[in-house]
Protein backbone atom coordinates (compact mmCIF):
# COMPACT_ATOMS: atom_id res chain seq x y z
CA UNK A 1 0.00 0.00 0.00
CA UNK A 2 1.77 3.08 -0.56
CA UNK A 3 0.25 6.28 -1.59
CA UNK A 4 1.31 9.32 -4.04
CA UNK A 5 0.54 12.31 -4.15
CA UNK A 6 1.05 13.69 -7.68
CA UNK A 7 0.46 17.10 -9.23
CA UNK A 8 -0.61 18.16 -12.48
CA UNK A 9 -1.04 21.73 -14.19
CA UNK A 10 -2.94 22.98 -16.81
CA UNK A 11 -2.57 26.43 -18.39
CA UNK A 12 -4.73 29.05 -20.68
CA UNK A 13 -3.67 32.33 -22.06
CA UNK A 14 -6.63 35.32 -21.68
CA UNK A 15 -7.43 38.46 -22.41
CA UNK A 16 -5.63 41.84 -23.73
CA UNK A 17 -2.44 41.28 -21.29
CA UNK A 18 -1.75 37.44 -21.86
CA UNK A 19 -2.59 36.38 -18.06
CA UNK A 20 -1.65 32.89 -17.60
CA UNK A 21 -4.22 30.74 -15.96
CA UNK A 22 -2.52 28.21 -13.99
CA UNK A 23 -5.21 25.00 -12.32
CA UNK A 24 -3.25 22.48 -10.25
CA UNK A 25 -4.96 19.34 -9.81
CA UNK A 26 -3.53 17.65 -6.75
CA UNK A 27 -4.12 13.67 -6.48
CA UNK A 28 -3.94 11.37 -3.81
CA UNK A 29 -3.23 7.69 -5.16
CA UNK A 30 -3.05 4.88 -3.50
CA UNK A 31 -1.77 1.39 -5.59
CA UNK A 32 -2.27 3.46 -8.98
CA UNK A 33 -6.00 4.46 -7.69
CA UNK A 34 -6.93 8.01 -6.95
CA UNK A 35 -8.09 8.59 -3.80
CA UNK A 36 -8.79 11.81 -3.63
CA UNK A 37 -8.10 15.38 -5.28
CA UNK A 38 -8.72 18.89 -5.43
CA UNK A 39 -7.93 21.65 -7.77
CA UNK A 40 -6.06 25.01 -6.87
CA UNK A 41 -5.93 28.32 -9.39
CA UNK A 42 -4.18 31.10 -9.43
CA UNK A 43 -3.45 33.85 -12.00
CA UNK A 44 0.17 35.10 -13.48
CA UNK A 45 0.07 38.54 -14.81
CA UNK A 46 3.39 39.97 -17.02
CA UNK A 47 4.15 41.51 -13.78
CA UNK A 48 4.79 38.15 -12.25
CA UNK A 49 7.89 36.67 -10.89
CA UNK A 50 7.86 33.57 -12.19
CA UNK A 51 11.61 32.42 -11.38
CA UNK A 52 9.65 29.73 -9.32
CA UNK A 53 7.26 28.41 -11.89
CA UNK A 54 7.65 25.43 -13.90
CA UNK A 55 10.28 25.53 -17.12
CA UNK A 56 7.33 25.17 -19.18
CA UNK A 57 5.50 28.67 -17.67
CA UNK A 58 8.81 30.09 -17.78
CA UNK A 59 9.27 29.39 -21.48
CA UNK A 60 5.55 30.34 -22.08
CA UNK A 61 5.78 33.79 -19.93
CA UNK A 62 9.11 34.45 -21.73
CA UNK A 63 7.45 34.26 -25.33
CA UNK A 64 3.88 35.99 -24.50
CA UNK A 65 5.09 38.67 -22.30
CA UNK A 66 7.01 40.89 -24.46
CA UNK A 67 7.78 44.80 -23.77
CA UNK A 68 5.11 46.29 -25.13
CA UNK A 69 2.57 43.65 -23.35
CA UNK A 70 4.58 44.63 -19.99
CA UNK A 71 4.14 48.29 -20.49
CA UNK A 72 0.74 47.89 -21.79
CA UNK A 73 -0.02 46.28 -18.47
CA UNK A 74 1.40 48.74 -15.91
CA UNK A 75 0.32 51.51 -18.15
CA UNK A 76 -3.25 50.04 -17.15
CA UNK A 77 -2.82 49.83 -13.17
CA UNK A 78 -4.20 52.38 -11.29
CA UNK A 79 -0.89 54.55 -10.08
Amino acid sequence: MALEKIEKDEYEVRGEYKSIQIRTKVSIMEDGKELSYQYNRRVLQPDADVSVETEEIKALASALWTDDVKKAWSDSLIK
